[in-house]
């Protein structure tokens, strides 16, 4: 019987019996992880309101097996808040369902619980974080992220030189399948022709370049939210399901 300290971000949350909840969180040096809180669903519970997505937490495992993921559920018990995002993020229908979709893709990029993945925890904390601000559009801060989850899952797109042969950009071509633009001569079938604005917003989200992202006009953002939607489904090999609830600018 071991108790476990650590941070992380709570994915979701699923009833189980009259008054439990198992929580799966993404956490900074244990990965992802389920466990069960008790009596969280009680009306008098201070810590089920700790508990729920989007929330930024300090967390306390107790697992029976001296490990996280042995057998059966390890119990969370005890919690205390870092950053409540959701209190901003769930009041705003566009940063709620950006904020949605995050959590979606970094429980899909961390697939294998016990399996630290330092990275894309770090990545889904700024992105909450960024989201909860404000500062920038809601789908602007989702492309954003899922093109850099997509980097830190080693699936990084190229939005200037060719991804084939190196071919020093700007390339005109892009395709989900050869790995973002490709020059002429790499062209391939279902190439598609993107406009330089596009790519360049692209570029910049995944830079970081807020100036030039946030500049962008709205029907270059609709077009790149296209891109980085088709460039992530093609490598999770099935969509998300939050995404079709995402409003476009």
């Amino acid at each position: 019987m071991t108790l476990f300290r650590d941070d992380g971000i709570v994915l979701r949350t699923q009833k189980l019996g009259e008054a439990d909840r198992i929580i799966s969180l993404l956490t900074r040096h244990h990965g992802r992880v389920r466990a069960v809180a008790r009596g969280v669903r009680r009306t008098k519970s201070k810590f089920g309101a700790r508990l729920e997505p989007f929330s930024h937490v300090d967390v306390q495992f107790f697992a029976r097996g001296g490990d996280l993921v042995g057998r059966g559920l390890p119990l969370c018990t005890q919690t205390e808040t870092i950053a409540p995002y959701g209190r901003s993020i769930v009041s705003d229908y566009s940063r709620y369902t950006a904020g949605t979709a995050m959590l979606e893709t970094a429980e899909r990029f961390t697939d294998h619980e016990g399996e630290p993945n330092v990275q894309q925890y770090l990545l889904l904390v700024g992105g909450l974080r960024t989201l909860a601000a404000g500062d920038h559009a809601a789908g602007l801060v989702l492309d954003a992220f899922l093109l850099r989850s997509l980097a830190v899952g080693g699936y990084a797109p190229s939005f200037d030189d060719c991804a084939r042969c190196g071919l020093p950009g700007p390339n005109r071509f892009f395709s989900v399948a050869a790995g973002g633009v490709v020059c002429a001569d790499c062209r391939v079938p279902g190439s598609v022709l993107p406009s330089h604005e596009a790519l360049t917003l692209l570029g910049a989200l995944l830079t970081g370049d807020w100036a030039t992202a946030d500049a962008a006009e709205a029907r270059h953002v609709r077009e790149g939210s296209g891109l980085v939607s088709a460039y992530l489904h093609w490598h999770l090999e099935r969509g998300l399901r939050s995404l079709r609830f995402v409003e476009k600018g």
